[in-house]
């Protein structure tokens, strides 16, 4: 008996042996399979770069690199009024809380991508009751807990987590971009307003003088002085000038509405006061030294490259996940057939475990989509530049333009100002009728209007050129931001 323990012995050993030979073959097979596996397919993480766009180095207007845009630039206008309609439309706009709180989602979506690379735990109680016929009744009782961890040794896990960053980031400039645009729509549409209001007191003018004009021709045609088709196409010219003042108070009231959905008031429950455009907002001396660094300071262009950046980490991630993954799952347990024991005894296992991705067609497929998803965030990028640069141009074009007409409608007034007054000089000598007067202020009113919707236009023009320009938000380098994250 004792001469066969050393035999026994020896073969317990070589089953061990062969057992550790095997799984010395296997660890070796997987990496194996793991160097061929990376040699086969392209795991190399793209760096970002700016997608290329065409230069602009020159505008209508000289533009210079400096800090001339305040960020309450709307405080230009001097009007206390438009100060209070902008506040209120910040802390009240519907449309801006939307976007403040999509930058919670994606703050809290963050800590989601994060959780990746965490370790997960589950326990579970459980219990089993048994009765078989002529058997006697069994009970079990178990309790179970698992903690599995999947390490993110490539760093797939992180890069997912800065596509995310590069979201939150993209969402807070969404937010900026809206702000502008709020600020610009509350700002045109009260211009509007009050230029509806001129309009209407003009109209008002126009309607009375041409009623006046139609007694005196009344007045002629019954003495034979005037034919009657001379009497209807004045009455014809007053049912026009009233049907445009009803147009005129339907597009006021309109704009009143814009304005109160704006400012987050229900539309009808809110109406500006009746006011005098000319009167009431100046026009801005828009500053000679513009911010030429247009790409860093505009919101939208901004949230577009950061969704560039957003892509290249998803692409970064998608090759990752093509890599080998290490798993450690720990189990631990009890079961007892009485409660009161089942703490008594434990049990607890260790299982360490590597993923080799060697044919999972959807792997790479997935990266494909990443890259193709790319070029069109970069394509969506170029386009908003590119509407950027023709946003710019065309408000310098347009507010260069309007001032040079304000130069000649100004004279013209001016000019027809002397005129009526020469006018009426003569009627008091009986010189000439009272009809050549009306003609004359009715030609005046014609004018003066030209000039308020001049005034209104350059107003909108300044206010489209301020946030073609970003609004006085921070210049941001998205680049190299993301150089500064790989450190």
């Amino acid at each position: 008996m004792q001469a066969l323990l050393p035999s026994r012995c020896m073969k317990a050993g070589h089953v061990i042996g062969r057992r550790l030979a095997s799984l010395s073959r296997f660890a070796l097979v997987s990496a194996c399979c793991a160097t061929l596996l990376t040699a086969c397919i392209d795991v190399k993480v793209p760096t970002y770069q700016r997608p290329d766009t065409p230069d602009k180095t020159a505008y209508s207007k000289p533009v210079a690199a400096s800090e001339t845009i305040q960020p309450d630039w709307w405080t230009q206008f001097h009007d206390p009024y438009l100060d209070s309609l902008v506040a209120r439309a910040i802390n009240s706009n519907f449309d801006i809380k939307v976007l403040a709180a999509r930058i919670q989602v994606a703050g809290a979506q963050i800590g989601e991508a994060r959780a990746g690379a965490l370790p997960t735990m589950d326990l579970g109680a459980g219990a089993s009751f048994e009765k078989t016929t002529g058997q006697t009744f069994s009970k079990q009782y178990n309790l179970a807990t698992q903690v599995n961890w999947d390490i993110d040794i490539w760093g797939a896990v992180e890069k997912g987590v800065q596509a995310q960053k590069a979201e939150f980031r993209a969402t807070e400039w969404d937010w900026r971009a809206a702000y502008l645009k709020l600020v610009a729509d509350v700002s045109t549409t009260y211009f509007q307003i009050l230029q509806f209001d001129d309009q209407i007191e003009q109209q008002n003018a126009t309607i009375k003088t041409n009623q006046q004009i139609l007694t005196i021709f009344e007045g002629m045609q019954k003495n034979g002085l005037v034919p009657n088709t001379q009497v209807l196409t004045q009455r014809a010219e007053l049912n026009r000038l009233t049907r445009e003042m009803l147009e005129l108070r339907r597009s006021r009231d309109l704009a009143d509405n814009a304005l109160a959905t704006l400012t987050g008031v229900p539309a009808g429950d809110f109406k500006v006061p009746d006011g005098h455009l000319q009167k009431r907002v100046q026009i801005p001396v828009v500053p000679q030294g513009l911010p030429s660094q247009l790409l860093a300071r505009r919101p939208d262009l901004i949230a577009a490259e950061y969704r560039v950046l957003e892509a290249y980490d998803l692409v970064g991630q998608a090759k990752l996940a093509q890599l080998p993954t290490i798993s450690l799952t720990g189990r631990g347990g009890s079961a007892s057939f009485q409660l009161t024991d089942l703490l008594k005894t434990f049990t607890f296992s260790f299982l360490p475990s590597i993923n080799i991705p060697i044919l999972d067609p959807s792997v790479r497929a997935h990266v494909k989509t990443t890259e193709a998803q790319t070029t069109v965030v970069e394509q969506q990028y170029r386009a908003t530049v590119m509407s950027a640069f023709e946003e710019v141009e065309n408000a310098l074009v347009n507010l260069d333009s309007h001032q040079k007409q304000r130069v000649e409608l100004q004279q013209e007034v001016d000019h027809l100002t002397i005129v009526a007054a020469q006018i009426d000089a003569q009627l008091k000598e009986g010189v000439i009728s009272q009809l050549q007067v009306f003609e004359t202020e009715r030609t005046l009113l014609a004018a003066q209007l030209a000039l308020l919707a001049n005034h209104q236009q350059m107003l909108s023009d300044t206010v489209t050129l301020y946030k073609a320009l970003g609004g006085g938000w921070p210049g941001v380098d998205v680049q190299k931001e993301s150089k500064e994250a790989l450190k």
